[in-house]
């Protein structure tokens, strides 16, 4: 079923990624991880449906999206950076197979943390710290980094940040490979969500089954 959203604001979180807030359509519900089909609704846009994951508490009056632009690729995401309050999107039903199974590490590159940011923000809110969660967070450059203030303040939450393309102090700099697992005092008897570009993501799996990491103790999005 498609639902019109209108725009009510549209805030920069870094150099090419902002925060969309529309408003809720009534009896709408989605489950923290979730992802929906999103389409501007303009002339020659509504069949350029993209996936975008809600990033707001499942109980917020508001939905919310956290997108990053990309105005080298398809010209999609480049039209979301430049929406202003009071144009309309359509997204459909929520979808997505990434929830929150628990106390675990997550393993997000670049806009892959959108769909770990509601399961930490609603963990956080529902039980006030983030014991037993661990983010590996890798991005190219600082700049990069989405949100970093609120990530670094979540309570209890162990974050590591890696860089792949810049060093900096107190960040890891290199790829989230097997050398890097196997250095990071990882519990591969533990559960791992992984979401990020999808050479990344399939690399990083395959390291984490050789390590012993079950498909069932492997979070993520199906081929």
């Amino acid at each position: 079923m498609s639902h019109t959203l209108t725009l009510k604001a549209i805030r920069p979180i870094t150099h090419n990624v902002n925060e969309l807030t529309f408003e809720r359509p009534e009896g709408y519900d989605f489950q923290p991880g979730q992802a929906t089909d999103f389409a501007l609704d303009r002339d020659g846009w509504r069949d350029e449906q993209r996936p975008f994951t809600f990033t707001s508490l499942p109980e917020a009056e508001h939905l919310q999206f956290t997108i990053k632009s990309y105005p080298s690729h398809d010209g999609v995401t480049e039209q979301i950076g430049m929406m202003q309050g009071g144009e309309q999107v359509i997204i459909e039903d929520p979808w997505g197979a990434i929830e929150d199974k628990g106390p675990g590490t997550f393993i997000a590159g670049g806009a892959g943390l959108t769909p770990f940011l509601s399961i930490l923000r609603a963990r956080q809110a529902s039980h006030g710290t983030l014991d037993g969660y661990r983010l590996i967070f890798a991005n190219s450059e600082e700049k990069d980094i989405i949100l970093r203030e609120e990530l670094e303040r979540m309570p209890g939450l162990e974050l590591d940040l890696v860089l792949s393309d810049e060093k900096v102090e107190g960040m890891h700099h290199g790829q989230v490979d097997g050398d890097y697992l196997d250095k990071a005092g990882l519990d591969f008897g533990g559960t791992f969500y992984l979401c990020g570009p999808p050479p990344m993501e399939e690399a990083v799996a395959s390291a984490l089954k050789v390590r012993g990491v079950s498909d069932d103790r492997l979070v993520m999005e199906e081929g």
